[in-house]
């Protein structure tokens, strides 16, 4: 693969004091479109995110899938499609600076998919609670047991092939998102690699781990999902 095209898609559900350090950080020179999921914020995440200089879209349907299918929606209509698409989320937990690492093996080896691993990087202490380090070492151990792949985290932070996101034929629209695309990566025995990443601290309260709801929530769709694709 020649000088690759990759896109980036962000849902953000009211991140108006992070989008714009998401975006800043994000190495220019490797990507060609950065696009800003707005996840019916009821902030000025649209403005920021625009002023910024990234592509914004209205996702009205509440949901991390929701919003990243909408990003996919828009991909598809593109006269020239990515060779890679990357996700991140938008409350400057990632470190976009390191994008580099998950697209180089897709561009210099066969690899289909390269998930961000907290577990295996570097991260600050308290940027994961208790119950998303459980939920995730629980999730990737039921994806080893059934799937025979061997995954650490579900990080939101990750690189496919463009292709092989189009094969996957994502469905889900809110919780399940991250765990759908690698169980069925898996099922397709697809080339996956884990790359160590950052994290750190969101700015602002998580959605989802930041109350008993979201956590609870999340668990049951993530679990559910891996034994409904068996």
């Amino acid at each position: 693969m020649e000088k690759a095209i990759v896109d980036v898609i962000i849902p953000a559900y009211n991140e108006e004091n992070s989008i714009a350090f998401v975006i800043k950080d994000i190495p220019k020179s490797l990507v060609r479109d950065i696009i800003v999921c707005n996840n019916a914020s009821t902030d000025n995440t649209a403005t920021v995110a625009t002023q910024q200089g990234a592509t914004v879209l209205l996702a009205t349907q509440k949901g991390y899938g929701s919003a990243c299918l909408v990003g996919l929606e828009y991909l598809r209509q593109k006269e020239i499609p990515p060779d890679i698409v990357v996700f991140l989320d938008g409350d400057y937990s990632d470190h976009p600076e390191e994008m580099q690492q998950l697209i180089q093996p897709i561009i210099n080896e066969a690899v289909d998919l390269a998930i961000g691993s907290r577990a295996l990087g570097n991260m600050e202490k308290g940027a994961m609670q208790p119950q998303q380090i459980f939920g995730n070492w629980l999730a990737t151990s039921l994806i080893k047991l059934f799937y025979q792949y061997e995954f650490t985290d579900l990080g939101p932070f990750r690189a496919i092939r463009y292709p092989s996101l189009l094969k996957i034929d994502m469905q889900d629209r809110d919780f399940g998102w991250t765990v759908e695309m690698q169980v069925k990566a898996a099922k397709m025995k697809m080339n996956c690699r884990e790359i160590p990443v950052s994290y750190r601290q969101r700015v602002g309260v998580s959605k989802i781990s930041g109350t008993i709801k979201g956590t609870i929530l999340a668990g049951h769709k993530i679990l559910w999902t891996i034994f409904k694709l068996l």
